[in-house]
Formats: structure tokens, sequence, C-alpha cells
């Protein structure tokens, strides 16, 4: 991190997270405000850190199997109401048509929220026989909740998004794939996104409206609260029966599918600013930079800088990089200010002197390390620095979960930790849902989930003295 402040019009963190996540997200040109409230524009800086978090993400869920398919915005009010626990989940978000042109509609028509009721009646026609399981799809759109508050890529009335959504033959299936796409979530935020998170299953009254199980995994933010990074749900044959989906299985007789859904959304990219950020902007993790290494000559005004800059420029575009130069009239100063606000993870400078030496000097965003790189080493040192600015985020944010999770064994210590310190208090829990809700109204803290890795910190629940079921983190969530 550079030590002084380059940009005057983002706020310090220590002084106002919140506005200096604003600051980030319009100062970078990520995001504008729309004219329909609650809405947001994702600009072309923005909308290539989506693309290439989408193009990695799509290989991965490609590589097991799944096809991409595009479903209807729309869905009748008779079909989203079939599946009583998801309409009763979202009806407080559900945005609706009742005209169209000149004319109010028969039937009120829902924007989809989420689109488990439009894959059921697409599969309640075409699915015939075990055969043609399981059904591996995945959608790439944007859904609209009505939410009242709203923030930039945390939470907004239309956001991006992938859903995916499976039929399986067994349920040992489904469960098997509601498993593997958590893991390709976490694994996603933890090699590409340098995010360290806990994995785990939610609460019942935290799992998504009509699952019977969801799983997620859990990050934590510079500010020490939690940030929910992706969901795999498991539904059993729930949706299915509402919707009559069927299929011949091995014996002839009519059977159920299993059915699983997961999703991650532009959320990742809030995740990234408030994991990495700093003072001066962004911070951005190499593989989704939409500029990996950005050129500026130095004394540009000399003989042949401009040209040798140019050439850096175009060996390592050759060599596979996203790359940029910058050979504008703008100051030497306000160029480094720009592309540290934007976040892109190494600056290369070379000026007369440097050419003399047949050298550059490349310089990390994430702690502003400069080397000093042989021109015949160019490409080899540019790969291992953006492994470097990877790893170094990674320990950062490694560092930042690990120091900032506590034990309590009660809800009065665990209230004075989270007011004292913020991060996740974990504590034994016996299950139920009245303690669940005693930590929220006492403490401020919602279930962030039960751990895959528990631990046995006492044989009490924390809320009630009762015996213990699970070791649950809790925490303040964006």
């Amino acid at each position: 991190m550079a030590k002084e402040k380059k940009v005057e019009q983002i706020t310090d963190m220590e002084q106002d997270f919140a506005q200096w996540y604003t600051d980030i997200c319009r100062k970078a040109e990520l995001v504008e405000y729309a004219s329909v409230k609650g809405f947001t524009i994702l600009r072309p800086y923005g909308y290539a850190i989506w693309e290439n978090m989408q193009r990695i993400l799509d290989g991965e869920f490609k590589k097991t199997g799944h096809q991409n398919v595009a479903m209807p915005v729309l869905i009748p009010e008779s079909l989203l109401k079939k599946e009583g626990e998801l309409v009763n989940g979202f009806a407080p978000e559900v945005a609706w048509v009742t005209m169209g042109g000149s004319e109010e509609l028969e039937e009120r028509l829902a924007f989809r929220p989420t689109s488990e009721t439009m894959f059921c009646d697409h599969w309640s026609r075409v699915l015939h026989s075990y055969r043609e399981l399981p059904m591996l799809y995945n959608q790439w759109c944007s859904v609209i909740r009505w939410e009242k508050t709203t923030r930039p890529f945390l939470r907004s009335r239309e956001f991006w998004w992938q859903e995916g959504h499976t039929l399986h033959e067994t349920a040992e299936e489904a469960m098997a794939e509601t498993e593997q796409q958590l893991n390709c979530y976490a694994d996603f935020y933890e090699k590409v996104l340098a995010i360290p998170v806990v994995r785990g299953r939610k609460t019942d009254k935290e799992k998504f409206a009509g699952a019977e199980a969801t799983y997620t995994v859990e990050c934590m933010m510079k500010d020490h609260k939690a940030l929910q990074g992706g969901t795999s749900h498991y539904f059993g044959d729930k949706f299915s029966r509402a919707y009559d989906v069927t299929f011949a299985g091995r014996d002839n007789k009519l059977q159920y599918p299993f059915q699983t859904s997961w999703g991650a959304t532009t959320r990742m990219i809030g995740a990234v600013i408030m994991a990495h950020g700093d003072n001066n902007g962004l911070v951005l993790p190499p593989q989704i930079a939409p500029i990996q290494l950005v050129v500026v000559p130095v004394a540009q005004h000399k003989p042949g800088v401009i040209e040798g800059a140019m050439a850096l420029r175009d060996r390592l575009a050759a060599a596979g990089y996203r790359v940029s130069i910058d050979t504008s009239d703008n100051s030497m100063g306000w160029k480094c200010a720009q592309y540290e606000m934007k976040g892109v993870p190494l600056r290369v400078e070379m000026g007369p002197r440097d050419m003399e030496n047949g050298q550059c000097v490349m310089v990390r965003r994430d702690n502003g390390e400069k080397t000093f790189v042989a021109l015949s080493e160019l490409e080899q040192k540019a790969g291992e620095l953006l492994q470097a600015v990877h790893d170094g985020l990674y320990e950062k944010a490694r560092v930042n979960l690990a120091e900032h999770i506590y034990p309590a064994f009660s809800i009065e210590e665990a209230k004075a930790l989270q007011e004292e310190h913020g991060g996740f208090i974990k504590t034994m829990w016996c299950g139920e849902e009245a303690c669940e809700l005693a930590m929220k109204e006492k403490a401020g803290m919602s279930s962030r989930c039960i751990p895959f890795q528990q631990e046995h910190l006492a044989d009490t629940c924390a809320c009630c003295g009762k015996p213990a079921k699970h070791m649950v983190i809790w925490g303040v969530a964006y």
C-alpha cells in the first residue's frame, strides 16, 4: 500500500468505511447510479471485471458438464405460487408487470427474482427418461428484487449473476452436485479473488426459501463485517413434486428427480473492493484485472522513450498479458495515482536511464514494492510478480480473517467481542431458532454458517445453556 494518500476524492476507510466504498465504486468508474432509484449502471471498467469473473467461472462450470441456457425474464403469478415457501420468501421483493402496452394483463407477471419456477416448468415438459439425467444447466442473467436499502454491487434492485439449476436421478447425486459447486465457489474466491472463505451450512432460519439445505462461503471484509460470497442449495424433490417434474426410472415407473441450484453475483466485485482496497482506491487480483500491467514511460519527451515503452507493451501483450500504455501529457504523479486508484496490479516504468541499462521497473500495487527487471526477463518476471501480488493479497486477507475470529461462551460475551473487535464470533449452539433470534436481538448478529470444520468449544449452548449440537459462526453482515 502506498504510504501517502494520492486521491483526495476518496474518503479514508478509517473515517467512514461505507463512504470510502461508495467513493471507490464511482471514482474508479465501476458504476453510476441510474435514473430509477435502486438501479445502477455497470460502467465499462466494472463490466470488464465482471466479464473476467464470468469467463473464469463459466470455464469451471463447463469442465463439470454444465451448459448455458436462457430463461424468460417474466414469470406468471400462478407459476410462481406453485411452491409456497419460495413465493413467501420472495414476496416482499417481487416487482410486477400488470400492463402489456395499453391493455391490462389477465394475470400479473413477476420479474424473475430467481428462476427455479421457470426451470421446473420447462423440465416438466422436456424430461422423459432417466437416460436424460442429469440435466446440468446454468444461466447468466440479471434478476430484480425490490430491496429497500441499496448499495452498489452489495444490494441493488437489479443485479447480475449466474444461477445454476440441475436435475438428478438420485438424492446422492444431487447432494454431490451441491457440494461440488460450493467448492467451486470457494476455490474461485481463494485462487482467483485472493479471498479466504469459511465453508459451511446455513441454519434452517437462514437457508434459501424452499431448500432442504443451503451451503455458503462466508468472507470477512477489511471492516471485519461478513459477506456471503456464494450459495449452493439442495432441494430434494420438493420442487419436482410441486411442478410435476417426472421421469421414467430404470424400473419404468414414474419418479421425481432431485434438484439443486447455486448462484454467485456481482457482489463478488464488492467483496474484492472491501477485502483488498485501500485509501488510494482499488487493489485488483491479477486474474480479474481488466489491465494487468500498465506501461508508463518516464521522461517521455526524450528521444526513443515512447518507442521503447511501446515495445514493452507489445512484448507483454504478445505473451498474453492484458496490458495498456499511457503516453498522455498528464504528469507522472497523476498517472501513478490514476492506475493505483484503478487497481492495476503492476505498473511498468521505463525512462532513458532504464533503456541504457537494458531494464525496466515494475511496481506492485498491493505493497508499492519496486523491482528492477532486465528486459531479457520481461515476460517471465511479469508472471512471477503478478503471482506475487495475488499471494500477497491472499496472505493479508488470510491474516485479517484469522485474527478476527473469537470464541465466546455467552450472548453477553459475544456481544462485547463484536462491539470491541467486530469479526466472526464462534459459539456452541443447541440448534433452536429461539437462541438464534436471541443472538440477533441481544448481540446484533446473525448466524453466518455452521462451519464444516467444527470445533468443540463447550458442551452447552452459549445462548441457553442446553446441550450443544454445533459450533456456529455469527457476525454482522452486508
